[in-house]
């Protein structure tokens, strides 16, 4: 049976740590770290991730602001708006919570946050700087994985790491995070994805699995070597007659075939997807200190 890598735990705990810097930041009579989210639209996803966002902001003490637009504000007014939170001394973190409307570059707008307040890590110098493995703010996803690993102790140096996915936002990151020298990381890297012919030739080859594929249950306990670690990022929203939602959340992997093979493996919901949030919280709390010099 494998043991569960609970990420609501851990980031619990992350955000126990940053409320007790908060409280010595008060009672030194410092100004308190803030993160300003800017949503375009009445997207309900993202009403919904922005919300849990805030609510993470004031478990531990930022100052936190929703900066609510309409959703035919032209590209230059966005990021008119973003420049003005870029000279706002309240606000250490700004993201743009995505997907915008259409008509909105996505790169421009992410090309016109202030990198020293690039707290989503998507800035294309943060991306450079992470590839060359200087100090940087990291995607937070990503970020929340090696976090888990360490703090679960799961060794990662010569291991054999596969990642099913390359996206910007998770599959390109991790594979350049676990390739860094440095605790955590020091990993063999192999990416995979659709042009693959066979990608169990890759997975059953994985001392530590990560999918990050968007497609549900879609590594089987075939695909998974004995002992391996799994790291499911998928978040899949599926029928489900008995849900009172009419849904429920699943990952890209089959947890019922998997766990009964490997060592550790991150459940879906409760895995990876707090662990972005409590990252993102991270990276203000940096932000703030670089900004303040506190």
């Amino acid at each position: 049976m494998a043991i569960l890598i609970d990420g609501k735990k851990v980031a619990e705990e992350i955000k126990l740590e940053l409320s007790l810097k908060v409280s010595d930041l008060k009672a030194n009579g410092k100004t308190l770290p803030g993160l300003v989210a800017i949503l375009v639209g009445d997207d309900p996803a993202s009403h919904v991730y922005v919300n849990s966002k805030s609510k993470a902001c004031a478990q531990v003490g930022f100052i936190s602001k929703i900066e609510n637009l309409d959703d035919r504000i032209s590209e230059e007014a966005l990021i008119d708006r973003i420049k003005y939170y870029n000279d706002h001394n309240d606000y250490h973190g700004i993201l743009v919570q995505f997907p915008l409307p259409n008509g909105i570059n996505e790169k421009n707008v992410i090309e016109a946050i202030d990198k020293k307040k690039d707290v989503d890590g998507f800035h294309p110098e943060s991306v450079g700087n992470l590839v060359i493995g200087n100090d940087s703010f990291f995607p937070c996803t990503p970020y929340g994985i090696v976090e888990l690993l360490l703090r679960y102790k799961i060794e990662t140096e010569g291991k054999h790491v596969v990642i099913v996915g390359r996206s910007n936002i998770v599959g390109k990151p991790i594979a350049n995070l676990l390739l860094q020298k440095r605790k955590g990381a020091n990993a063999i890297v192999t990416i995979c994805h659709s042009a693959a012919d066979d990608l169990t030739k890759y997975t059953l080859q994985a001392d530590i699995l990560i999918a990050a594929i968007g497609k549900p249950n879609f590594i089987r306990g075939n695909m998974v070597k004995e002992n391996a670690v799994v790291i499911d990022v998928g978040i899949n929203r599926v029928e489900d007659k008995n849900s009172k939602k009419g849904y429920k959340i699943i990952g890209d992997v089959n947890f019922d075939e998997v766990e009964k093979k490997c060592s550790y493996i991150t459940p879906v919901p409760g895995g990876v997807g707090p662990m972005t949030i409590a990252m993102l919280l991270e990276n203000t709390y940096k932000a703030y200190i670089n900004l303040t010099k506190n």
